[in-house]
């Protein structure tokens, strides 16, 4: 599919390199011409010099024939512009905008625009690091209406060799998939548990305590 980005800082140069070794075809914008030399070596996509909200520019990024299209230059106002010009105007299906600030990124995913929040992504990695145990640590994503959460939690040692079904309370929380020895699957209605595994869970937000309680209570306990 061809593919426009808008912004060849650190991430659109790296992002734009990995979707051409991907194999879809690529158009950079950036309003700076020496931006372009962040590229990879042997970039074969094209490179406008222009901004992410210029109809022009997009036309001569081949916006007419995009599939998908990332904003993602050092500042959220031409980012969420250019992603509601791709959107609204255009009418490419697949839109995502770089956000600094998480409450705008909030914002404009209820209004329908995908968002990566760089400063909570960031914040959020780091605590799960420094604080594994801490209940909020392990979200790994929260939807936009603060309602549903993916967490990963380390699986107790009591759960090794008991089925994992028991971790399922209908409504509030499912184990969807578990990492094993650094490699993730999904779970099926047979799993069991080894030590060392990572379980990750589809969470209601209200849930998360009652999770870890049925974590912490071991196998029998539900």
């Amino acid at each position: 599919m061809h593919v426009v980005v808008v912004g060849c800082g650190r991430v659109g140069s790296e992002l734009a390199g990995m979707l051409e070794e991907g194999g879809h075809s690529v158009a950079v914008v950036d309003k700076r011409k020496e931006a372009f030399r962040r590229l990879p070596r042997g970039f074969g996509g094209a490179r406008v010099v222009g901004f992410g909200f210029d109809r022009d520019s997009l036309e001569e990024a081949g916006i007419r024939d995009a599939e998908a299209f990332a904003a993602v230059t050092s500042g959220d106002n031409s980012n969420i512009l250019s992603a509601r010009v791709a959107r609204e105007i255009f009418g490419v299906d697949r839109v995502v905008a770089r956000i600094y600030d998480p409450r705008r990124a909030m914002i404009y995913q209820r209004l329908g625009i995908p968002t990566v929040a760089t400063v909570s992504w960031t914040t959020d990695q780091v605590l799960r690091r420094l604080v594994p145990t801490d209940a909020s640590s392990g979200r790994v994503w929260l939807d936009p209406t603060a309602k549903v959460c993916l967490i990963e939690r380390p699986l107790p040692d009591a759960w090794a060799g008991h089925k994992l079904d028991e971790l399922n309370e209908p409504g509030e929380f499912l184990l969807t998939a578990i990492t094993r020895f650094g490699a993730a699957d999904v779970v099926g209605r047979k799993a069991i548990g080894q030590e060392g595994d990572v379980a990750h869970f589809v969470v209601a937000i209200d849930a998360t305590d009652a999770l870890q309680d049925r974590l912490d209570q071991g196998p029998g306990a539900a």
